[in-house]
């Protein structure tokens, strides 16, 4: 990240994800999500749309910060939502300077990821700096992820936590995930 000019935005921090659907799976029939996330002592209330194809990962996203993600949890579980899956990841966000786009780095229980967020030409440009061309790019969410890893490794799909999923040895070098900002 260094050398492609990138600088620490925010420091690597651990976060604990829900995502939530109703007990008939509504959201994601629709292909729409509904999260809570704890990263460090910040907690975020989000909502994605759905995705539009392409070669970049494109979709509404709104967010809210909160100030008790349990206590949410329970708001939205008494309004009929319940958790559909748990997953963990640590994250370290990087930008350059005078840039609006930004990189963060997704240290997974299956391995890293690099997504790199803003217009689709600095994506494009940044992801060629970092030495990644567009085959590399990957649209697949951290679900869509975990359910092929476990299919590989002929494990049970549980929760993709650091204590659920069995110890990958990362490679050196990250995945890329194209998301191009649409608020």
């Amino acid at each position: 990240m260094r050398a492609g000019g990138f600088r620490i935005a925010k420091r690597r921090v651990f976060e604990a994800n829900i995502l939530l659907d109703t007990d008939r799976g509504e959201l994601g029939r629709t292909g729409r999500l509904l999260r809570i996330r704890q990263a460090g002592r910040q907690g975020i209330l989000t909502y994605k749309g759905p995705e539009t194809s392409g070669k970049y990962k494109d979709r509404e996203e709104l967010e809210i910060q909160i100030s008790d993600p349990s206590q949410l949890g329970e708001i939205l579980s008494r309004l009929g939502f319940v958790p559909t899956l748990r997953y963990e990841k640590y994250r370290a966000e990087y930008q350059r300077s005078g840039e609006n786009g930004r990189a963060m780095l997704d240290e997974t229980p299956i391995g890293v990821y690099l997504e790199l967020e803003g217009a689709p030409t600095w994506i494009d440009r940044n992801a060629r700096r970092l030495g990644f061309p567009e085959s590399a790019y990957i649209t697949a969410s951290y679900y869509g992820l975990y359910a092929d890893y476990c299919r590989r490794h002929g494990v049970p799909l549980k929760e993709l936590t650091f204590a659920d999923v069995p110890a990958v040895t990362p490679s050196s070098s990250p995945r890329l995930v194209p998301s191009p900002v649409s608020r």
